[in-house]
């Protein structure tokens, strides 16, 4: 993504997953939620729908959330040129994703890869992802974007997911032919013919590409045993406390069979509920990107009063 706030929104975006409430859907469809609960149904809904567009629309207040557009339009204008290799990789791929026969063409060359692959790594690969897990940790630990909260929610999460990755079947060759024609089906349906449209598209049709590219990795995780729709449908939800604009809302979820729970804050602004993380992680990127291209324009100022002093008579 190219917004530091969408890259750092992850974890609370993560969190809005796995919400769930008996509200109705109507809630989606505006700015918030008149309840704690009710915000984070809507936006279980829209992540239902994958409707990437309308969560950002929902899960921030109207001004907040026109900034993450215009801001998104002021970063497209100091995309660096790509170089001339990155755009060769980028066309192949593409290429090779899409053409005539794909599937078949990158199953065969996959296929004595997997096998290759399965003979050299099989038993290592436990050892690798505890190695892989240890790392992810130390960098959660040592994140200064999160809080404590989030970083026990987070390792609550890796000590599921380990596990899964440890013995899933990654070299089955079915589940790999299998994920072969969801990525190919994935990237006909984004329709990227260059690396210039990818950098160029507006808001609105990125977060259209995402919604895609959503999809697409749901079926791929399901092929592999995640499915986050079976996720989403054991959640329950129970508010903690709401007192003076702040709440605090209990969500029970099931992850690959494995009961897990999480806290999330909401904050009360003008009448709505809102996630108090993403809004704060909202509010934190456009002020550092409003600094961050200020300072040209006052270095500019400095030098240009620097070389007209002024004189006295």
């Amino acid at each position: 993504m190219r917004l530091p706030f969408l890259r750092h929104a992850m974890l609370p975006l993560f969190a809005a997953l796995l919400l769930s409430a008996c509200h109705g859907k109507d809630e989606a469809s505006q700015a918030g939620g008149s309840t704690p609960q009710a915000a984070l149904q809507g936006s279980i809904d829209l992540i239902k729908a994958a409707d990437f567009n309308g969560l950002w629309k929902h899960a921030l207040p109207p001004a907040d959330y026109a900034n993450l557009r215009a801001d998104w339009s002021r970063q497209q204008k100091d995309v660096k040129p790509m170089s001339a290799e990155d755009r060769a990789r980028f066309d192949q791929t593409i290429q090779k994703l899409t053409e005539a026969g794909a599937e078949d063409k990158l199953y065969a060359e996959l296929q004595p890869r997997l096998s290759g692959m399965e003979q050299q790594y099989k038993d290592q690969l436990p050892v690798l992802i505890s190695v892989g897990e240890a790392l992810v940790k130390n960098g959660i630990a040592q994140s200064k974007g999160l809080s404590n909260v989030q970083k026990t929610q987070a390792d609550s999460v890796l000590d599921v997911l380990v596990p899964w990755a440890q013995h899933t079947p990654w070299f089955d060759q079915a589940k790999a032919r299998q994920a072969v024609g969801v990525a190919v089906t994935t990237a006909r349906k984004l329709g990227l013919k260059s690396p210039d449209q990818m950098r160029s598209m507006d808001f609105d049709t990125t977060m259209a590409k995402y919604s895609t590219g959503f999809t697409g990795l749901k079926q791929l995780l399901a092929i592999y045993g995640l499915s986050v729709d079976d996720t989403l449908n054991s959640i329950k939800l129970t508010p903690v406390s709401s007192s003076n604009g702040h709440a605090v809302v209990r969500v029970d979820y099931t992850l690959l069979g494995k009961p897990l729970s999480v806290e999330s804050k909401l904050v009360q602004q003008d009448g709505r509920w809102y996630s108090e993380d993403m809004l704060d992680n909202a509010r934190q990127s456009h002020q550092r990107l409003v600094q961050a291209q200020s300072l040209p324009t006052a270095s500019a100022s400095a030098a240009q009063a620097s070389s007209n002093p002024v004189t006295k008579d």
